[in-house]
């Protein structure tokens, strides 16, 4: 729950807008009085459990290919640091710093749940480590997604202890030297709390999180700039119309093509003669891909937002019945599944946009525009190679796109002989996500560079502003220059969400 510059943890309620706004925005997290109750019953439970000599998976006893090796009561907190630092084995690049704070601020949304067998103590250093911002650094790689993302979240636990590494004021130091600048005391760890930190999917999810809150805005902002290619072309208006989508009642598809009336409305452009009685799938079909898109990011979400609040543990430790069950409820198959799905729906979304732009840069296609948008066509290329930019995203995205989550490989001495690799769909999808901006951003230049030959006649004031906010960094095209550099400049206004943003200012909230 969200309250002003604050969410309230409770285990039950968690959003991926307040996954952002914790670790995009800095907002603090407060937690209520009753979930450090239902901590400390738990955790008191468990401690009951153990004077009646239960058997506990992780507990008292070893992990994965140990886990019928019995270890004493006395050995049982050595074992949780042992197994802590065993795990932290991943590898390649250091996870970007508010996708390693959200995997942190998932992973006590489930302690907050009050069945993972933590102490009030470690769980409230957690929290203020979060809100100091010591975050934790731990490496992308060496996840399989099933006994959760074991490696990373090892990684992840060892600041807790005075270990590893930790971001602290646009720096990474030592875990150590950061907790002492965060004034925060390390936590020695009791018995299961090495396991509790390491066993479950959070890691993944952190970043299904931010992949659905950037892919939203990249739909609806690949509906601006396809409203803009259709407003340049003049294309057939019916394609769009309330009166064609509602006879196919996708929701996706009808918000999607009311954004693009909504968006092209007023232009001069469109009420001039068409040249076309009907355009190419690409510009036609922008409401059944882009609402496909949008239908299937609600399913998404939604199994997303489920996970956020779910046990995602093992094993599990019920207060009042005092038992401890084990199972599966780490396994990564529900973000696997949903995030090989999200790759592959934006895949095609840059699919259509490379599309269009050949439809702007192809006089075939457009009818009257000039040879890749420049006038001394041969002298000067234009945007031509820019379109072999956008050729080589799409087409390693459909690399890319392959799922993940159809694979499995036995580890742990085929005690965990089926995995889910979530973690590889989430990371996939991620860089599907930020390919595809790059490609929108490609056909915003050309989109507005194909404006320069429509002069004087006005297109939507959609298109007026979103392409003041493109000329405030990348001049028309005159004659060739390094198009690299207007790139790199226009790929932050939709990685910012700023064409978003500048739309929305004239036509409200698109749907």
């Amino acid at each position: 729950m969200k309250t002003k510059n604050k969410v309230v943890l409770t285990g039950e309620t968690l959003t991926i807008e307040e996954v952002i706004a914790v670790c995009r925005n800095n907002d603090r997290v407060v937690v209520p009085d009753f979930v450090i109750k239902r901590i400390q019953e738990n955790w008191d439970a468990i401690a009951e459990m153990l004077e009646r000599g239960d058997v506990m998976y992780g507990l008292n006893t070893g992990i994965g290919g140990f886990g019928n090796v019995k270890i004493s009561k006395e050995k049982a907190g050595e074992l949780s640091t042992r197994m802590l630092r065993a795990h932290s084995s991943g590898y390649g690049n250091i996870v970007e710093k508010e996708i390693a704070k959200a995997t942190l601020l998932l992973r006590l949304n489930v302690f907050a749940k009050g069945y993972s067998g933590v102490r009030p103590i470690l769980f409230k250093t957690f929290v203020e480590m979060l809100n100091k911002n010591v975050i934790p650094v731990f490496y992308e790689k060496g996840s399989v997604g099933t006994s959760g993302d074991l490696a990373p979240l090892s990684q992840m636990g060892l600041v807790v202890i005075g270990e590893g590494k930790a971001y602290w004021q646009g720096k990474i130091i030592s875990g150590d030297e950061a907790m002492k600048k965060g004034e925060i005391e390390p936590v020695p760890l009791a018995y299961r709390e090495g396991l509790a930190i390491m066993n479950g999917s959070q890691f993944m999810t952190a970043i299904a999180a931010f992949n659905i809150y950037d892919a939203e805005r990249l739909i609806k902002q690949t509906e601006i700039v396809c409203s803009m290619t259709i407003d340049v072309l003049n294309c057939v208006e019916s394609a769009y119309s309330k009166e064609y989508n509602q006879v196919r009642p996708f929701k996706g598809q009808n918000d999607s093509a009311a954004n693009l009336r909504r968006l092209f409305q007023g232009s001069e452009l469109m009420k001039q003669p068409k040249k076309n009685v009907q355009n190419a799938y690409s510009l036609r079909s922008v409401p059944q891909v882009s609402g496909a898109c949008r239908d299937a990011l609600d399913y998404v979400k939604k199994i997303t937002e489920i996970e956020m609040n779910a046990v995602a543990d093992n094993p599990i430790f019920f207060t009042k019945e005092k038992v401890c069950l084990t199972g599966a409820n780490f396994h990564g198959a529900p973000i696997g599944y949903t995030q090989d799905l999200l790759g592959i729906v934006i895949t095609d979304l840059g699919n259509i946009s490379e599309r269009q732009t050949n439809n702007l840069m192809d006089p075939a296609c457009s009818k009257d525009l000039p040879a890749f948008l420049v006038k001394s066509a041969g002298l000067d290329s234009g945007l031509m190679i820019s379109q072999y930019t956008q050729a080589a995203l799409v087409s390693e995205n459909k690399i890319l796109a392959s799922p993940a989550s159809v694979d499995s490989i036995p580890v742990s001495g085929n005690q965990e002989d089926h995995v889910s690799f979530g973690t590889i769909a989430a990371r996939k999808a991620r860089e599907i996500i930020k390919n595809t901006e790059a490609v929108v951003a490609i056909q915003l230049l050309a989109t507005c560079q194909a404006y320069e030959f429509r002069k004087p006649l006005k297109p939507s004031k959609v298109f007026q502003e979103v392409y003041k906010l493109v000329r405030s960094v990348s001049p028309a095209i005159t004659e060739d220059r390094a198009f690299y550099i207007d790139i790199e400049k226009v790929v932050p206004l939709i990685r910012s969400y700023k064409v978003l943003e500048v739309a929305e200012n004239i036509v409200g909230e698109l749907k």
